[in-house]
């Protein structure tokens, strides 16, 4: 709550308003800091949101979509697939991943062109991706992704690569 406070001007009596915030004391005495290696779904959904919603605030760009592509085998068993959310006309992706079996069939590449896809239906003007030096780097730049930067020695001993593709 802000009370607001009069006060009057030494030149000819005029009015100034001044705005001074109430300190919440009691909320700060309770704040306490949780190291929490096992976060509750509930509590990674209220900080997720809480980031989501400062960006939306921020940018005016409220729409968020998830894009989440999961291969499956003929019962229905989970055999890999592609996580990611698309914000702000960029389609990121944050995990691609095949089972072994399944790997050189080709499911990557379509998990990764249907993502790619539906952003596209959606607006997207491009994607945007993380890599390391031990996974799958030639595989992006073979459907196109550019290294934007890099991160030497994360983790040690390897690099981090930065890629985008432009979808337009």
């Amino acid at each position: 709550m802000l009370k607001v406070v009069k006060e009057v001007a030494a030149n000819g009596g005029l009015f100034r308003f001044k705005r001074e915030p109430k300190i919440r004391e009691s909320v700060m005495e309770t704040v306490r800091i949780n190291f929490e290696p096992f976060i509750s779904e509930a509590a990674r959904q209220f900080i997720v949101s809480g980031v989501e919603m400062y960006n939306i605030a921020a940018t005016s760009l409220p729409e968020y979509f998830p894009v989440n592509f999961v291969l499956r085998g003929g019962h229905g068993d989970v055999l890999g697939g592609l996580l990611g959310l698309l914000w702000g006309g960029w389609l990121q992706v944050t995990h691609l991943w095949v089972a072994e079996a399944a790997r050189g069939a080709g499911h990557g590449t379509r998990l990764m062109k249907d993502a790619e896809a539906y952003a596209r239906s959606l607006g997207a003007i491009g994607v945007t991706l993380e890599t390391y030096s031990f996974q799958a780097r030639p595989f992006y730049e073979r459907l196109g992704y550019e290294v934007l930067s890099t991160l030497d020695g994360y983790p040690v001993g390897h690099i981090k690569f930065f890629l985008r593709k432009t979808l337009v």
